[in-house]
């Protein structure tokens, strides 16, 4: 099981990117499959995290109504639209998969991680 996370970029403040994450061939209906981020001199935090079956998703406050985590119908990529990005934003961004129906962005819960992708906003 492997995670490939892409679609990192630079960009502007208020501009738009969309990561991938492909989960290498297994289906993500039985995982949890979170998106985390660490910016430079701060700790790793949870974004946002799209459930198994029936999916459901939940992100920090700090992204709400700007970013949308979501999978395709086949069940191999979960995406997260990053809209109206701002500075703070910047940071590396990992994919995470676990497999388990909650809806949790506990990191130590999470044993399936992708290399990371850099998202840098300029101001």
């Amino acid at each position: 099981v492997q995670l490939q996370a892409s679609g990192g970029g630079l960009v502007q403040s208020g501009g738009s990117l969309r990561l991938s994450c492909a989960t290498g061939g297994f289906s993500s209906d039985y995982y949890a499959i979170s998106w985390f981020r660490q910016a430079p001199g701060k700790e790793r935090e949870g974004v946002s995290c799209i459930s198994g079956s029936e999916p459901q998703t939940r992100s920090i406050d700090s992204v709400k109504g700007r970013f949308t985590i979501s999978r395709d119908d086949a069940g191999n990529i979960v995406y997260l639209l990053m809209n109206n990005l701002k500075p703070e934003d910047t940071a590396a961004y990992y994919c995470a998969a676990a497999r388990t129906s909650a809806l949790t962005t506990r990191s130590e819960l999470y044993p399936i991680w992708g290399q990371g992708t850099l998202v840098t906003v300029s101001s």
